[in-house]
């Protein structure tokens, strides 16, 4: 029996992915930290191959993008080197990595939604030892894809999407930018297109033959951080204002893109996946929210 490795499995995108094992192959691990840390080399390889792993799904990285900026070797350490034994690791037992990165590869600048084929500028030291991890990634050798999303939010964990409705609690009124521009991605719609792709992991024209082994997802459509915040407001009973305003506002150590819209065209061309629209993606997660009090 061939196994599953997630790693970062207590994070909002490990914990939906905990919610459709049954979608994903093989018997799955759950690991994070406690269970496997991914920056020690050797207890990587010989997790992996002791389990029988053939499919990686790595969801672990330092997220803490301001705090990236004053710890930079930290931030490289799970963000670059631990995905380049988790590669090394991959190639010596043949399995399949699918990492997932970020928007903040790019430099936010572009005037259009970018491709995966466009030239990438990190700006912030969390976007560039996410660069630096896919780099290792593609000169490892091992089978891969890499993911990259933006804005993701979830039921799970810390988020925009909780803060806001906390916020909204706690505060008379708020202000939220709006020159910053993205599409929020649900972390529960992430972790479905990860099990389709999952799901021809085996099949050599998607992996080896495809047009190439990075892929943008996040949720259709586009807004800024203001929008966002007035749409989780308008699903509470509150009557909050809410106030648009420049990110010079909210100064913070690091450099945030301006303009993070993914192209999914490849990701549906290649796997035929369906995305839903950011904001019947934000009701769904809403509803539970609301509903246990996350």
């Amino acid at each position: 029996m061939t196994g599953t490795l997630v790693t970062g499995s207590n994070g909002q995108l490990g914990n939906e992915l905990r919610a459709i094992e049954n979608k994903l192959p093989g018997t799955v691990y759950y690991t994070d930290v406690e269970e496997l840390d991914i920056c020690q080399k050797e207890s990587v390889i010989q997790f992996i191959k002791k389990n029988n792993i053939d499919l990686i799904i790595n969801c672990a990285a330092y997220t803490a993008v301001d705090k990236a900026e004053d710890e930079p070797a930290a931030a490289y350490q799970l963000n670059a080197e631990a995905p380049g034994f988790l590669a090394e690791a991959a190639r010596e037992n043949n399995a399949l990595l699918l990492h997932i990165s970020t928007d903040y590869v790019f430099n936010g600048k572009g005037p259009k939604p970018y491709k995966e084929s466009d030239i990438t500028a990190p700006v912030s030291v969390y976007g560039k030892t996410k660069l630096a991890g896919e780099k290792a990634i593609e000169n490892s050798g091992c089978r891969y894809l890499i993911l990259r999303t933006s804005w993701l939010y979830s039921i799970y964990g810390n988020n925009f999407v909780k803060t806001i409705v906390r916020l909204a609690k706690e505060k008379k009124e708020l202000k939220v930018v709006f020159d910053q521009t993205g599409t929020p991605t649900f972390a529960a719609d992430l972790a479905l297109a990860i099990s389709e792709i999952s799901a021809h992991k085996d099949e050599p024209f998607y992996i080896e033959n495809a047009e190439n082994h990075i892929y943008n997802f996040s949720n259709e459509g586009v807004c800024s951080w203001y929008d966002f915040a007035v749409e989780i407001i308008k699903f509470t009973s509150n009557t909050l204002p809410i106030h648009p305003v420049r990110s010079e506002e909210f100064p913070s150590k690091a450099t945030r893109p301006a303009f993070s819209v993914l192209d999914k065209t490849l990701i549906k061309k290649v796997y035929g996946i369906n995305i839903p629209h950011w904001r019947d993606s934000l009701e769904k997660c809403m509803k539970i929210i609301l509903q246990t009090r996350l």
